[in-house]
């Protein structure tokens, strides 16, 4: 689904690639990973297992359930030094576990704190918007400083995290638990730099500073009822998403070279408020008996209401053209947008014999968007207070059906050899674009065309072939897989004609083929190692006429995002000590080959180059504590993860230099000490 997400923004919506579950409840959070009992990963499309309507498969992320047996408290601290940071980072949290009634009733409590210090300096910040000039003589170091400030380490986060779990065992066969999530994070700036416009290589060359804070609340209601021959599973949520930020406006303005440079004092901001409401509901049936047969059937639904408002200001402007506007406010969009989505699911599983089993499964899901949007013009309505909205309604519903099916069979003890062929799905929707006006007025448009507005859901159709087993008494333990995806109308970057805004657009067919190695063993009693190598060929299958950003892309061509090669590989040591104390110690490394930022490199795509990123601990343990020296990103290796447009927009507008290319990097080498601490265990 194409959120309303301000388009420099993550909001909160993963886009359905992958279904998101907390717990048994279907919620996509960039979720902090406190007090997690576990974490599954669910490979290929789950629409037949779980309601939520997926592409590439679904996580699942267990938290721990309050224990009616026992009082437990867990303390946990982290302290670090990051390079090219001039502070240090803090991260702690705390758990605590209380019974209230002895194997009947408890409750557990998490809060959890990060302070991450930054690392990318923002030194080209307009000292006085609208009166300082963004762009200097840097050769002049007074005039720089005249017109100019600094922030060091602007891209900070600080983030508090809470979680409130009652759980109650109604009756043997019945539990409930309620469960209340808070999460709030803060960021100073982005984790991106402007090395392309000859600036460091940490430092960004915006020229307002880009808070951004996105707060989430949300409740859960998961009940468990067994009837001794299946298990009830309902999972009810409701949720509250706010994202207030800010981001430089400047280049977008420039771009459309319709005066704004001819203002030297000319730099634009843009303030974005996202709200978003959401309301979940998931409820299955699983068989619980022994047999040949195993089945499940369940239904979902998501109703969720998000507006986004977007104010753009462009300080001294106004004044400078000639027009009242003291508020300085050049444009605005306001829209909402509902979505509701359905789905009625199952699977049943035959063991045909004792060595093999077969699964067939379905899913029918319907969705509808709706999708309001206004935007207004202040400055050129000639009204000094007035915001008068050309508003528009965009409307899609769409239904279909999924399939699965799945056979396995023993070869031996230990070794299963499989094969699947599911069919998986990915919202469309509306691009949060207001539609152009026909004719259009002349001037400055930034607007959708009628074949830019709506969003093709994607499908796919996977074909897997595997297998999996253990060697030596389960001292090895491996699997591969061969797969083969076919994907229809995928959904892939674009941007509009009008205004050049961030869209997502349809791209005809494509292939994603390879294959995905996973082993890990006992090496000695001391030694152990884990290791994975995956193969991802992904390039169009038929012609796509002006999918990158108008220009053709052609069958052949290269998928965008996606590396072909990535490899990971951890040694890990663990040896008893005397008294009880036991030292470990790990080494890990990943790495991924380069990616493409445009399909096939059309239209100034590039390929970013491949890296490799390396870790090591040291732990040393007892009883109910452990304390460890830990470094990530151990080479200090500076790495592009992505790029924002691409380098055609690095040029000269009148006096400016355009700085809306920037390059997203990863995060420098770490150096920390962690402790953790239980009580009651």
């Amino acid at each position: 689904m194409a959120s309303l997400a301000a388009s420099e923004f993550l909001g909160n919506t993963n886009g359905e690639t992958v279904a998101t579950y907390i717990g048994d409840v279907p919620y996509y959070i960039d979720l902090k990973l406190y007090d997690i009992q576990r974490v599954e990963v669910l490979m290929g499309p789950q629409g037949t297992l779980y309601g939520a309507g997926t592409l590439g498969g679904a996580v699942r992320y267990i938290p721990n359930r309050p224990d009616p047996t026992k009082f437990t408290a867990d303390v946990h601290l982290k302290a670090y030094a990051m390079s090219h940071s001039g502070d240090q980072g803090a991260e702690g949290d705390v758990v605590v576990n209380i019974p209230i009634v002895d194997d009947k009733l408890a409750i557990r409590a998490l809060f959890g704190y990060v302070s991450d210090p930054g690392f990318v300096d923002y030194n080209y910040l307009v000292r006085t918007p609208g009166v300082s000039n963004p762009q200097p003589n840097f050769a002049n170091p007074a005039d720089v400083a005249a017109n100019l400030t600094q922030k060091k380490d602007a891209n900070n986060e600080n983030s508090a995290s809470a979680r409130v779990a009652l759980f109650g065992q109604i009756s043997d066969a019945f539990d409930a638990t309620l469960t209340y999530y808070y999460q709030d994070v803060k960021s100073g700036g982005r984790q991106a730099t402007h090395r392309a416009l000859g600036t460091g290589p940490y430092e960004s060359a915006y020229r307002y500073l880009e808070p951004n804070r996105r707060t989430n609340q949300f409740a859960t209601l998961e009940l468990n009822y067994d009837f001794e021959w299946a298990k009830l599973t309902s999972a009810s949520s409701y949720g509250r998403y706010v994202e207030d930020g800010q981001r430089d406006q400047t280049d977008l303005l420039l771009n459309f070279e319709y005066g704004y440079e001819l203002f030297p004092s000319f730099a634009a901001f843009t303030r974005d408020v996202q709200k978003d409401e959401r309301i979940n509901e998931e409820i299955r049936l699983v068989s619980n008996t022994e047999g040949r047969l195993n089945w499940i059937v369940g239904g979902f639904f998501n109703h969720l209401k998000s507006r986004l408002v977007s104010n753009e200001y462009v300080p001294g402007y106004p004044e400078f053209i000639g027009v009242v506007r003291p508020d300085n406010l050049e444009y605005v969009q306001d829209a909402t947008e509902k979505v509701e989505e359905k789905a009625a699911f199952g699977e049943v599983g035959l063991k045909l014999t004792d060595w093999w089993q077969v699964t067939g499964g379905g899913s029918y899901y319907s969705y509808t968007t709706k999708q309001d949007s206004g935007f207004a013009t202040p400055l050129l309505d000639g009204d000094t207070t007035a915001i008068n909205l050309i508003t528009s309604y965009n409307a899609v519903k769409v239904d279909g059906f999924l399939y699965k099916v799945n056979t396995s069979v023993n070869l031996a003890t230990d070794l299963l050899l499989y094969a699947t062929l599911s069919q998986g799905y990915r919202l469309g929707g509306i691009n949060p674009v207001p539609p152009c006006l026909n004719p259009l007025p002349p001037g400055q448009n930034v607007c959708a065309l009628p074949n830019e507005q709506l969003i093709k859901l994607d499908k796919t159709l996977n074909k897997e072939i595997g297998f999996k087993g253990s060697l030596l008494d389960g001292r090895v333990a491996f699997s591969t897989a061969f797969f083969h995806i076919k994907w229809k109308d995928i959904q892939t970057a674009g941007t509009t004609v009008n205004g050049a805004q961030p869209i997502t657009v349809n791209g005809g067919k494509a292939v994603s083929k390879g294959l995905e190695l996973a082993g890990r063993g006992v090496i000695t009693e001391n030694w152990s190692a884990m290791a994975s190598y995956s193969y991802t060929d992904a390039y169009l299958t038929a012609n796509a006429p002006g999918l990158v950003d108008g220009t053709d892309a052609f069958a052949g061509d290269r998928v965008a995002g996606s590396p072909k090669h990535k490899v990971s590989f951890s040694l890990d040591y663990t040896r008893p000590l005397s008294d009880g104390y036991v030292i470990g110690a790990s080494y890990g490394v990943t790495y991924q080959s380069n990616v493409f930022t445009k399909v096939g490199l059309r239209n100034n795509g590039e390929a970013l180059p491949g890296f490799a990123l390396h870790s090591a601990s040291v732990k040393l343990s007892r009883d109910v504590w452990e304390l460890s020296l830990y470094a990530d990103n151990v080479f200090d290796k500076y790495a592009v993860t992505s790029v924002r447009q691409d380098r055609s927009f690095i040029r000269s507008v009148g006096l400016f230099d355009l700085r809306r290319f920037h390059e997203d990097i990863n995060r420098p080498r770490v150096v920390g000490l962690e402790m953790r601490y239980k009580f009651g265990a």
